[in-house]
């Protein structure tokens, strides 16, 4: 499976998502590129991003789209008068360097009445990386998105759960969803880049991304 290019998706809203490919693009030296943002008036994903990842990160990329309203692409589009064109989400070139993408959300968030995310990360053909939480809910969400994948024939590299350990949970979804758990970010109190990359460092291993 080629790495060079992986994809962050989220289960569900609010996930840790973010703070995650921060610390993976650190770790990894890659360059970061969230293809579209929904809401302007906090810092963009991108911008938490540089804050985080530390002086491994490679080049930030500029949104494909970036909409005001804090929604759903499709809906926040809509608002603008902005039709999301599937054709223009296509991956920059990163000079060598690998590249971490994070969607907007989870698999299935519409970015137009007819278009899915997932429609688009699938016509790219890298592997997946699923950022669950560990919270109650978890075991339902990830395994319909690792199902989404797996109908779509799509690669996985595995779950990375994120918040206070649940073993029973994190286990249920390894051995039901038939995937590798590849490790838990707990909630970091203090969000530095040398606390993100310590934390990352100690809770997974960095050959798994590669």
């Amino acid at each position: 499976m080629d790495r060079s290019h992986i994809v962050i998706a989220g289960t569900d809203t609010g996930v840790g998502k973010t703070v995650f490919a921060a610390a993976l693009a650190g770790a990894l030296g890659a360059d970061y590129w969230k293809p579209v943002q929904s809401g302007l008036q906090e810092a963009t994903d991108s911008e938490r991003v540089s804050a985080l990842a530390g002086p491994g990160l490679g080049r930030i990329h500029p949104e494909a789209y970036r909409l005001a309203l804090p929604a759903s692409p499709h809906h926040a589009a809509a608002v603008e008068g902005v039709t999301i064109d599937a054709l223009s989400l296509c991956p920059p070139h990163t000079e060598g360097r690998p590249l971490v993408i994070e969607l907007a959300g989870g698999l299935l968030v519409p970015l137009t009445s007819t278009l899915l995310q997932l429609d688009v990360v699938r016509g790219w053909g890298h592997p997946v990386v699923l950022v669950a939480r560990t919270a109650l809910g978890t075991i339902n969400h990830t395994l319909l998105a690792v199902e989404a994948l797996r109908a779509r024939q799509m690669e996985i590299i595995g779950v990375a759960f994120v918040g206070e350990e649940v073993s029973s949970s994190e286990d249920a979804i390894a051995a039901l969803g038939s995937v590798k758990r590849l490790g838990r970010l707990p909630r970091i109190e203090s969000l530095t880049p040398q606390a993100v990359r310590t934390s990352f460092a100690a809770h997974f291993e960095l050959e798994d991304f590669r």
